[in-house]
């Protein structure tokens, strides 16, 4: 094969519809749009979600909940996953960035307790979990909140 007998795969590459171009083209005069009506005028048509008239299924179904504009979310880290460092690491939310345990902090970072820690570290994060907090000390390290 040679440069010049390269093609597109076979369907990738479509030529774009040229409206309004002759009668010949098949979306002559009207260009394609009929004659008339609403959606033959400049502008023309209906917003998204619209049922001609009918109440749309958006205003049908009943409101439910609410949305807390005060939520905070924490990005979440299991005790397993704090193994990967070595004895005595003080392990902060810097070092859980670069290590690529998180890649957001997002509104802090929130220790659980799936799984077992073996090692002795010591944790400081934004919030603990009641189990992650035992696991921490009972394999030997201390729990810090910042």
């Amino acid at each position: 094969m040679k440069l010049h007998e390269l093609k597109p795969a076979e369907g990738s590459r479509k030529e774009r519809n040229r409206v309004g171009r002759g009668i010949g083209s098949g979306n002559g005069k009207t260009s394609g749009k009929g004659h008339k009506g609403q959606n033959a005028r400049s502008g023309g048509g209906v917003r998204p979600g619209f049922e001609g008239g009918q109440t749309p299924l958006f205003r049908r179904l009943p409101k439910r909940g609410f949305t807390n504009i005060n939520r905070k979310d924490f990005a979440i880290v299991n005790v397993d996953t704090l193994n990967r460092f070595e004895d005595g690491t003080e392990v902060t939310p810097e070092l859980l960035i670069e290590t690529g345990v998180v890649s957001n902090a997002k509104d802090g970072i929130k220790i659980l307790g799936k799984g077992t820690l073996s090692k002795k570290l010591t944790v400081k994060a934004n919030k603990f979990s009641s189990t992650a907090k035992e696991a921490i000390e009972a394999a030997g390290g201390k729990t810090e909140v910042i």
